[in-house]
């Protein structure tokens, strides 16, 4: 695929001619698409990506801290040079947990990889899908570049009017419908009845984009949804591994086997390394040389080569001279079931160095008595958080991942409060 003919599948959906003329990247101003309301996204990147230059996909709700770091990005700007011109066009955004704001670039041939693996590993020839998760964010452009890559319907709904019910009825296709969910969205629709009755006639519930708790995952199962949890990144243009939803139902709780255009490796030191078409060439400006790319996250593969991950290489605490893994810890509270969302983290402490902390949505309400009993069992001592802090204004962005970098700010304003 060349940019040209993802350029003709975008404008066919908007009821566009595209010209004959070839597209090429040159030193041209960037095209920026900020666009919150769907159909003017479609419209506004189907001209981006028409046109000549490089494309960057902003989040229309980004503050003045973002977009300051963009300006920055844009005036280190240095005339075009990449392995081939062609390549790296396209700007989608990502943050680690430092919140600093990044660019994972990626053109038409990673996208219509990982459109390949996808429909190849699920048994799919065309893909009619839901979208209720923001295009500017890799999930949800991947949910409609499926669409628009295969000839099949895509349908964004308003994820506050889906939430409030009742959703809305889908008519009948033969290849069904297919919907990307975070465990935050998942959580909330199983609430409701007409919810749940409306997610069992997806073909296909892909879930994604942070840890789901056992506790939901096995509703899930109760309800029989057919849900595909899965592993993905920006840089990789969103899913690489995912259960199908079969192997769900039947009582498999990894993050699955790798989609048939990637390779998924563990090295001795425990990291996810990732191969295949799919992967990003780099982080603007800069780029990125060909081949595997190492993860920041932990992991293993079982003996059926299905992934399992353990959380971020990069976020132990130190704790009285032992290291705590975060993820570890996450993993005991969030199977205690008290939590719809949870995250541990150290804070600085003059006696130990750091302390673990444990901080969730206000509105959980959980039973501590009951989740200290239940780590005390499961997890050393010097694992076991030393504070519970529920928070009021819960960090957490569209895709229901939580940022860490705010998140750690709000704790240290209330540690200076006490």
């Amino acid at each position: 695929m060349e940019r040209t003919d993802l350029s003709r599948a975008l404008e066919a959906g908007v009821g566009r001619i595209v010209p004959d003329s070839p597209r090429r990247i040159r030193d041209d101003p960037p095209h920026l698409v900020s666009e919150l309301d769907p159909f003017k996204f479609m419209t506004a990147f189907a001209d981006a990506v028409a046109g000549e230059g490089e494309v960057f996909l902003c989040n229309p709700d980004w503050g003045a801290t973002e977009r300051a770091q963009l300006a920055a990005m844009l005036a280190l700007r240095s005339p075009l040079s990449a392995p081939c011109s062609n390549l790296g066009w396209l700007m989608i955004p990502t943050g680690g947990t430092s919140g600093q704001l990044k660019f994972a670039r990626h053109d038409e041939k990673t996208l219509a990889a990982a459109v390949d693996g996808f429909t190849r590993h699920f048994g799919l020839v065309r893909v009619n899908a839901v979208g209720v998760l923001p295009l500017h964010h890799v999930s949800g452009l991947m949910a409609w570049l499926r669409c628009v890559l295969t000839g099949g319907e895509y349908r964004p709904l308003d994820w506050k009017t889906v939430e409030a019910g009742p959703p809305p009825d889908l008519p009948a296709r033969p290849e069904g419908w297919v919907v990307s969910l975070v465990p935050t969205q998942l959580e909330r629709l199983l609430r409701r009845e007409e919810s749940v009755a409306w997610l069992r006639q997806f073909r296909l519930i892909c879930l994604g984009g942070a840890p789901a708790a056992p506790a939901l995952l096995g509703q899930a199962a109760a309800l029989r949804l057919p849900l595909a949890p899965g592993y993905g990144m920006t840089e990789t243009a969103a899913m690489i591994t995912a259960l199908r939803s079969s192997e769900f139902l039947a009582g498999a709780r990894s993050c699955g086997p790798a989609l048939p255009h990637v390779a998924v490796k563990i090295s001795a030191e425990g990291a996810v390394i990732l191969g295949g078409e799919s992967l990003f060439r780099g982080y603007y400006p800069g780029w990125r040389d060909a081949g595997d790319f190492v993860t920041a996250d932990a992991g293993w593969l079982d003996a059926q080569d299905e992934l399992h991950v353990r959380g971020r290489r990069d976020a132990a605490i130190i704790t009285g001279g032992e290291k705590v893994d975060p993820a570890e810890v996450e993993a005991a509270l969030r199977g205690t079931g008290e939590f719809t969302a949870v995250v541990v983290l150290g804070v600085a402490d003059p006696e130990w160095g750091e302390t673990v902390v444990a901080a969730y949505p206000a509105s959980d309400r959980p039973d501590l008595a009951r989740v200290r009993e239940t780590v005390g069992r499961l997890l050393t001592p010097a694992k076991r958080p030393k504070r519970f802090v529920p928070l009021a204004d819960w960090p957490e962005n569209a895709q229901g991942k939580v940022d860490r970098a705010r998140l750690r700010g709000l704790i240290q304003d209330l540690k200076a409060e006490i």
